[in-house]
Formats: C-alpha cells, structure tokens, sequence
C-alpha cells in the first residue's frame, strides 16, 4: 500500500484529503510537528508528498529543497498561493505537480494516481475492480460478482457498496454513510439507509456470502 504525506497546517483540509485518500487504499500520513518534516519524511518514507506553500515554521518550499537532497519522492504542492512564479519556483525546485486551493478532490487524486503510476510503474487496480473477501465490484458498470455470479446493484446499493469496501475493516457510522450517498441527509429518512443496507446485504447473502456486512449495534456497519 502506498503512503502519502500530508504536509498541511489547515487540521480541516488536511483531514479530508486523509479520508479521501484511504477511501483509495491508500494510506495517509499527516504531519503534526512542522519543525519536523523532514525528520518524519526520513522516519515514514512516504511514497508521494502533498505540501502546502504556507507553513509554519519554514514554508514548503524550504521543505521540498530539503527532500530533493536526499530524496526523488514525488511531490505535489497544494496551495492557495497560485500566481505564475509560485508554480514556477515550485517545478524549477523539483515539485512534479501543483495544484491549486480551492481544488477538486477528484482532481487531486486523479493526479495523485497518475503521478504513482509514473513513479512506480503502478498499475491502479482501482481503476476497474474492487476486491474483498470474495467479492468483486465492477467501477465501469457498477455490477458485483462473487463466484462468478452477477449482481445487479441500484445506484444507491452500488455506492454503499463501494464506500464500505473502500472501508472495510473500520465500523462506518449510519451518520457518515448518510452523508456519502447523499448530499444533504437532512433530507432523507434515516429508514431509507436501513432498506438500502438489507437490500444489499440479502442480494450477497443470496449469491452465497454470509455475515458480508455486519452490523455494530450502536456504531453503525462494518466489512470485516
């Protein structure tokens, strides 16, 4: 699994870019100690950066210059700072990309993704398929299979699926699946969640997977 430094003051976006990014298996690492980031790059060896310009301490630049002297790790930097000569520093100091805030998070990743692949010569099995515990869920037609057997999935079962998998291993609140297959939950009966989850779960029950998704009293569902 690759590792991705997320050298970033702001805990908020920081946070998301985490989440965003675990949710592509991918693993995150977010610095707390900015005096530090260049004893902690040594210490984790992430595969890929993320830096922000604006720093405490020492700015990214001060930091990327210190990784390129040691290191060709791939980074990116993510910066409200978007005028030509901070993109230019940046390229001529060794960054691979830049990208400006406020940015797509489907962007970013997009260019996360493909910088790896470059990098590594890594092939994004995420592109097509996900996999676990038997069963395969299809990214381009949005069916699942296990054992050879095609599921159909309604959109609403294809994405709960696909956020659980992503997950699988943590326990994922009713709240924050509410929030992921629908913009504002505000407005969806917390029922509606339930039918989705026992409609999907009988569906790979009946394909010949028990216990696939369990439920954590309390705590919300879990893919173990």
């Amino acid at each position: 699994m690759f590792k991705i430094m997320i050298v970033e003051d702001d805990q908020t976006i920081a946070k998301l870019i985490a989440e965003n990014i675990e949710k592509w298996n991918l693993k995150a690492y977010v610095i707390q100690h900015f005096e530090q980031v260049m004893t902690e790059f040594v210490h984790e060896k992430p595969d890929l950066v993320l830096m922000d310009i604006n720093l405490p301490v020492f700015d990214g630049f001060y930091w990327n210059k210190k990784i390129r002297e040691t290191s060709q790790t791939p980074i990116i930097f993510i910066s409200s700072r978007n005028t030509n000569m901070d993109m230019v520093m940046a390229m001529n100091m060794g960054a691979d990309d830049f990208v400006n805030k406020p940015f797509s998070m489907e962007v970013l990743l997009a260019k996360i993704n493909a910088l790896l692949r470059r990098t590594y010569n890594y092939q994004d099995s995420n592109a097509n398929f996900l996999e676990h515990n038997g069963l395969k869920l299809n990214l381009q037609n949005g069916d699942a299979q296990i054992n050879g057997q095609e599921i159909a999935l309604s959109k609403n079962e294809y994405k709960l699926l696909q956020f659980m998998m992503r997950q699988h291993g943590k326990i994922i609140s009713r709240d924050r699946l509410l929030r992921e297959l629908w913009e504002d939950e505000r407005f969806v009966d917390d029922n509606t969640l339930t039918v989705n989850v026992n409609r999907l779960r009988r569906k790979i029950e009946k394909a010949g997977l028990k216990n696939y998704i369990v439920t954590k009293v309390g705590q919300g569902y879990l893919l173990p």
